[in-house]
């Protein structure tokens, strides 16, 4: 069994998928390790870490390795390189590219996306959604607190005294939750909006305020797996009126809102940002998906009126040594899952519900049922 940790193909990914830490742990388990030379480099890794953790250092590590894992979905030329029937274990982005799974289909891979993680207890090791967002909270709170002209705490000093700058954050989930606490930590006055009900409890455990129009619609607002359900019209302006009132009076807004396979809700308008005082600023963690701040700009941080809007890209990837450990530890329990410890081979059970909920392709084709092809009308 020979497991490859490859590097990354976009250059703007700082993060890898192995550590030495979970080297030592797959040797363990009989595996043989091949990585890539130069992978950990931006997480801060040398070669010689993994040699020294029992791994062989190479170039085009996956070309003959069982199980190939990434931080990323596999590129079409990276494709061409693995076996057929290798495990490619990776944060696959399969929303809306149905074309990159029916390559990994197609070159008889068996893809197993980590974001699709079923949000069970015994899964929570896994979870590389939580693990990521919970860096990507404290980072938006850091750049947010960097691109602020101003201190966070109040400050008493004999020339005067700083007031504590007002936080919001929109979206409650493990982002918004890191970002709360956080910004709490820095000495930042916090309140919090969310659609879901249970949170409440939660921003209010943290020490900050919550804020949302808590009407019987507001009391059903939750799936069965713990995320947020879209609203209705009438509510999301009734929400939309209330948050447009409390952002003006903010320093720092930090928007976390994602619903999977969709594009980010918008939740803060053009004309909220121009109701703010010059030098606030917003950090939107949902650039990628089109963003919740109307005016955000993927990777650079646009000024609009003295208002400073973030939109930095790959915020995890910000801490790409704490990002890797977590997201290497991940992969690691999701594999133990498959791997027999007695016969020291791969042992899948496709009946297991963890299986069953990130495998995307198998035996040439798309498997997961949310990705299958449409059949013809």
């Amino acid at each position: 069994m020979k497991i490859a940790i490859a590097a990354e193909a976009d250059a703007a990914e700082p993060r890898v998928a192995g550590t030495p830490e979970t080297v030592k742990k797959f040797i363990a388990l009989g595996a043989e390790v091949a990585v890539d030379a130069g992978a950990g480099v931006k997480s801060g890794i040398l070669d010689a870490d993994y040699t020294a953790a029992g791994a062989t250092l190479t170039k085009g590590a996956a070309k003959d390795a069982d199980i190939v894992l990434k931080v990323r979905r596999p590129t079409a030329d990276e494709i061409k390189s693995y076996r057929k029937g290798a495990l490619v274990v990776a944060i696959m982005d399969p929303y809306g590219n149905d074309a990159a799974l029916k390559a990994m289909a197609d070159a008889g891979l068996v893809a197993f996306a980590m974001e699709l993680m079923p949000r069970i207890t015994r899964a929570q090791s896994m979870d590389v959604l939580s693990s990521q967002a919970n860096l990507a909270g404290y980072r938006a709170v850091i750049d947010a607190a960097a691109e602020y002209g101003r201190a966070l705490p109040m400050m008493m000093t004999a020339a005067g005294t700083v007031p504590a700058a007002k936080v919001f954050v929109m979206g409650v989930g493990v982002a918004g939750l890191q970002a709360i606490a956080t910004a709490r930590r820095l000495g930042g006055m916090v309140t919090a909006t969310d659609v879901r009900p249970a949170v409440k409890e939660q921003v209010q455990s943290l020490g900050a305020k919550f804020i949302a129009v808590e009407d019987d619609e507001f009391k059903q607002a939750e799936t069965a797996g713990g995320y947020a359900k879209e609203m209705s019209k009438e509510y999301q302006a009734k929400q939309a009126a209330l948050v447009a009132e409390h952002i003006q009076k903010q320093d720092i807004v930090i928007t976390t809102a994602l619903i999977p396979g969709r594009p980010a809700p918008r939740l803060v308008t053009k004309e909220m940002v121009a109701s703010m005082k010059p030098g606030s600023v917003l950090v939107d963690l949902a650039v990628e998906r089109g963003g919740n701040v109307e005016g955000a700009k993927p990777g650079e941080v646009a000024s609009v009126n003295g208002v400073k809007i973030v939109g930095f890209l790959n915020v995890p990837g910000r801490l790409a040594a704490s990002a890797s450990a977590l997201y290497a530890k991940n992969l690691l329990t999701f594999l133990e899952t498959m791997i027999d410890k007695k016969e020291k081979k791969l042992a899948i059970s496709w009946d297991d519900e963890i299986v069953k909920g990130t495998a995307l392709t198998r035996d040439g084709a798309v498997i997961h049922p949310n990705f299958m092809p449409k059949p013809a009308a």
